[in-house]
């Protein structure tokens, strides 16, 4: 069943009145039918709907249940992701976002082999968050994570020292007791922060200034990953524990 996202005021007396391009997809894309039913996500909640009728411009749905159903996680996480070369992170934003996160911030490490002019960075978030868009509808999310602007690492820390949990997949760190210890301390409702590395891996500094706000440093196996699988596997694994566990 397909699902869109509306803002609150295109929602009235029971219904919501869907506009732009979401209101072209459904009429000359999926060519819907009067009475077809779908999702419609609005601040936080998904709503069951049926297309009652489509005008010159809107697509009206009537709500016919509320908050039928709710496919976000019981944590927030947050993601912090050295920037990577080419269209990695595009990879990076569509599947952590099936995963689960809350939002996206793009860092700018050490070690980050790519540099993005500033005339383009309007157009990339842009982009980015047109992605992280598309991942939200795909996998039914009641809400779509916030790509957040490139930032550097020492402005990356000064958010990250304010979560409940901080970790740090790092190549270095030998043995998973310190991932088993450090997913154990994830409770519902809490915000959980995930620093990767870019394709460099960390500066030792950089793991020095992440250990001084509380970040936790964890290994994902023996293997090394790939900077776009330590995000993924990273995130999965906050998912599942969060999921099974809470």
């Amino acid at each position: 069943m397909y699902n869109f996202f509306v803002n609150i005021e295109n929602k009235k007396d029971g219904r919501y009145f869907i506009v732009g391009s979401d209101f072209n997809h459904i009429k000359n894309v999926l060519r819907m039918n009067v009475g077809e039913q779908f999702f419609v996500s609005c601040e936080g909640t998904s709503d069951l709907c049926e297309l009652e009728s489509i005008e010159t411009d809107t697509v009206i749905a009537k709500i016919i249940e509320e908050n039928y159903q709710n496919t976000d996680l019981p944590i927030k996480i947050h993601l912090f992701q050295g920037l990577p070369k080419s269209d990695k992170l595009e990879l990076i934003i569509q599947k952590t976002v099936e995963l689960g996160v809350a939002s996206i911030t793009p860092v700018a490490m050490k070690r980050s082999i790519v540099k993005i002019d500033d005339k383009k960075k309007k157009s990339k978030r842009e982009r980015w968050q047109a992605i992280a868009e598309a991942a939200a509808k795909q996998s039914k999310r009641t809400s779509i994570p916030e790509v957040c602007d490139v930032l550097s690492y020492k402005e990356m820390l000064g958010v990250a020292k304010d979560l409940d949990l901080l970790l740090v997949p790092y190549e270095c760190a030998e043995g998973m007791a310190a991932t088993k210890d450090a997913l154990s301390k994830i409770k519902g409702g809490m915000s959980v922060g995930i620093i990767i590395g870019p394709e460099g891996g960390f500066e030792p500094k950089e793991i020095d200034a992440a250990l001084e706000i509380g970040g936790k440093v964890i290994s994902l196996g023996s293997r090394i990953l790939r900077t776009e699988t330590a995000a993924i596997t990273t995130t999965a694994m906050c998912m599942l524990y969060s999921e099974m566990e809470l």
